[in-house]
C-alpha cells in the first residue's frame, strides 16, 4: 500500500474505534449511512460501488490490503449468510469487516444518484453487516470538512451569500458532532432530511466549499459544551424555545428540559409574544416584515371542507396516537363522529401550537407537540408546513361547521436558526455569520471543540475571522499550560483560583488572520486539562 492509503486508513481506523462517540470528530471522522433514491432505506441486501481511481478493499481491523480493484470496475457486495459476498470481475470472496478506499479519487454507488447527479464521496466505504445477518449498511466514513462540503449547499441555497452559509457550515458542524438523537449504533447520521442532508461531491459548489473552509474547526459554544445547534427553513419572523417544540428523546415528556440558548427569539424587539390567540392571529394572518419575509413559506393557508378534514383525521390520528401525544387513543376503525370545534388550548412564545383539542359528537381529543399538530392536519396528503397556525371554524347559519380555514406562517420546527432569515441578515442588514449565529442561539460564544488533553498532545486548525483569541481552560489544576500556535511553542502560567470555573489567556498577539494551527501539550504529572480556543468578536446590531 502507498502513504496515503496508509495514512487514510490509520485515520479512519481509530475514528472506527471511537464509534457512536461525539470525539471521533477529534479526528475528523464522520460516519454517514447512505440511502436510496428515496432517501428511505438504509438497510441494504446488495449494492455496486466503484472507485473513479484504482481503489482498495482493506480489512477493518488490521487495515491490510485485500485486494486491488482497477478504476470505474465495478465492486458487487451481497448480504450473505457468513458475511458479506464481494465480487469484482466475475471473482468471489467472502468477507467480514472490510472498507474500501480511493486516495486518488471518489467512490461510487452504481444506480445512486443527488440531484441528478451519480452519486460520490470523499474518504471510504465500511459496509457493516447486522449481527443477525439480516442485511448490511453501507457507512461512508468521511472527514467532517468534506463531509460539510456536500451539507451546506444543499441545506442552504448558496445565493444567501457567504455570511449566510458560513453560519449553516458551523451549524451544520454541531449538528453532527453533537446530535439531538442517534437512532443507529453503526453510524452517526444518514444522508437525508432525518438528519442534514448530505448528497456528496458532485454537489459542492465553491461559494459553499469557501464558508466551510472559513469556518474551519469552529463550533457554537454554551457553558463550555457544544450546543445542539436546530435549524430549520423558515421561523416565520419568531423562533420558538426548545422545550415547547420537542419531547425529551428518552422520557417523551412534553414540554421538554429547556435549553437556554434555543429560546423564543423574534426578529425585531417590539415583536411581543405571541402566547395570546388574539396577537398570534394578527401576527399571522398578515405579513409584517421580518427577517423571514422572502420565504415562499413566510404565511401560507390551507382550507378543508369539514367532511374532508374529517376523512384526514380518521387516519391521520390513528397513525399519531401511537407517538403518546394524542389523548384519548384513536384507533383505526374507531368513530370520529362531527366535527363540532377545533380549539388552540397552548401556545408557545413564537404562538406556535403545542396543544389543541378537536371536539367532536363522538369525543374530545386533545394532541400536543408541534410535528404530531402538523402530521394530523395534512392536506392532500402533505403534513402542515410549521404548527404557526391559527384556526377559523366556518359554521352555517345553525352553528355547524362547514369549513375549517388554517392561516400559518412559517417552514419546519422553527427552533434555532431560520435558514431564510440568515439569508436576509447576510444579505439585506450585511451581517457577519458570527452575529447570525448569536441572533438565533442566545449567549453563545464560538470556538473549537472542546477536548481533554492527558497523555498524548492534540493538534486543532481553526479560522480565526479577525485574528482575536483566547485560551479558554476549564478544569485544569496544572500550574502551566504549554501550547504551539503556529509553530510557536508557548508556555503560559496558570493563576485560576478553587473558586474560578474558567481560566482564560488572551492568545491574540500569536493568532493570524485565517487559518490557525495550536497544538496542545499534555500537562505534567499525568493530569488531564479540558481547553479550547475561544473566539473575540465585536458583535453588531441585528436589527434594520
Amino acid at each position: 500500500m502507498g502513504i496515503k492509503i496508509k495514512t487514510l486508513l490509520c485515520l479512519l481506523f481509530i475514528g472506527l474505534t471511537l464509534l457512536g462517540t461525539a470525539w471521533a470528530a477529534d479526528y475528523n471522522i464522520i460516519r454517514v449511512g447512505l440511502t436510496d433514491n428515496n432517501f428511505q432505506n438504509v438497510l441494504k441486501q446488495n449494492v455496486t460501488v466503484y472507485g473513479t481511481f484504482e481503489c482498495e478493499i482493506c480489512d477493518k481491523e488490521t487495515r491490510k490490503s485485500l485486494l486491488r480493484v482497477p478504476a470505474e470496475t465495478e465492486i458487487t457486495v451481497k448480504n450473505g449468510v457468513m458475511g458479506l459476498d464481494v465480487s469484482v470481475n466475475g471473482r468471489g470472496a467472502t468477507f467480514r469487516d472490510f472498507v474500501i478506499v480511493c486516495p486518488q479519487g471518489y467512490l461510487g454507488v452504481k444506480g445512486l444518484t443527488r440531484k441528478g447527479k451519480p452519486a460520490l464521496y470523499h474518504g471510504a466505504f465500511e459496509f457493516v453487516q447486522k449481527p443477525d445477518r439480516q442485511g448490511f449498511y453501507l457507512v461512508n466514513l468521511v472527514e467532517i470538512q468534506e463531509y460539510l462540503k456536500g451539507v451546506v449547499p444543499n441545506e442552504m441555497p448558496v445565493r444567501f451569500g457567504l455570511e449566510a452559509l458560513k453560519a449553516q457550515a458551523v451549524a451544520a458542524r454541531n449538528y453532527v458532532l453533537t446530535p439531538r438523537t442517534q437512532s443507529y449504533d453503526e453510524f452517526n447520521v444518514v444522508d437525508s432530511v432525518a438528519s442534514q442532508v448530505y448528497y456528496g461531491v458532485n454537489t459542492e459548489q465553491d461559494l459553499s466549499t469557501r464558508a466551510v473552509m472559513e469556518t474551519d474547526g469552529i463550533v457554537a459554544l454554551y457553558n463550555n459544551e457544544p450546543i445542539l445547534a436546530l435549524y430549520s427553513s423558515t421561523a416565520g419572523g419568531y423562533t420558538e424555545s426548545y422545550a415547547y417544540a420537542f419531547s425529551d428523546p428518552q422520557t417523551k415528556m412534553f414540554p421538554s428540559i429547556s435549553k437556554p440558548y434555543l429560546v423564543a427569539v423574534p426578529d425585531k424587539s417590539e415583536f411581543k409574544p405571541l402566547n395570546e390567540e388574539d396577537k398570534a392571529k394578527e401576527f399571522y394572518s398578515t405579513k409584517i416584515p421580518s427577517f423571514d419575509i422572502e420565504s415562499p413559506y413566510y404565511r401560507w393557508k390551507k382550507e378543508w371542507a369539514v367532511g374532508e378534514l374529517e376523512n384526514v383525521l380518521k387516519t391521520t390520528l390513528a397513525a399519531q396516537s401511537k407517538t403518546g401525544f394524542v389523548h384519548p387513543e384513536f384507533k383505526q376503525g374507531d368513530e370520529l363522529g362531527k366535527i363540532k370545534d377545533i380549539k388552540v388550548m397552548r401556545r408557545g412564545e413564537s404562538g406556535k401550537v403545542i396543544e389543541l383539542e378537536i371536539l367532536t359528537s363522538k369525543g374530545c381529543y386533545r394532541i400536543a407537540k408541534e410535528l404530531v399538530i402538523r402530521r394530523v392536519f395534512q392536506k392532500d396528503g402533505i403534513s402542515l408546513p410549521s404548527a404557526n397556525i391559527v384556526f377559523e371554524n366556518v359554521k352555517d347559519s345553525y352553528g355547524n361547521v362547514t369549513d375549517v380555514i388554517v392561516s400559518g406562517g412559517g417552514f419546519g420546527h422553527g427552533v434555532g436558526m431560520s435558514q431564510y432569515g440568515a439569508g436576509y441578515m447576510a444579505l439585506k442588514l450585511e451581517q457577519p455569520y458570527y452575529n447570525i449565529l448569536r441572533h438565533y442561539y442566545q449567549g453563545i460564544n464560538l470556538g473549537t471543540f472542546p477536548i481533554t488533553v492527558c497523555g498524548d498532545e492534540v493538534k486543532q486548525t481553526f479560522w480565526a475571522p479577525i485574528g482575536r483569541a483566547q485560551l479558554v481552560i476549564t478544569n485544569s489544576t496544572a500550574a502551566k499550560i504549554n501550547v504551539m500556535i503556529n509553530g510557536k511553542v508557548l508556555e503560559f502560567p496558570v493563576t485560576k483560583t478553587i473558586f474560578q470555573k474558567d481560566f482564560r489567556i488572551d492568545i491574540s498577539r500569536y493568532i493570524e488572520d485565517g487559518e490557525n494551527t495550536i497544538i496542545f501539550y499534555p500537562p505534567t504529572l499525568g493530569r488531564a486539562v479540558t481547553l479550547y480556543v475561544e473566539l473575540v468578536e465585536k458583535y453588531g446590531t441585528t436589527e434594520s
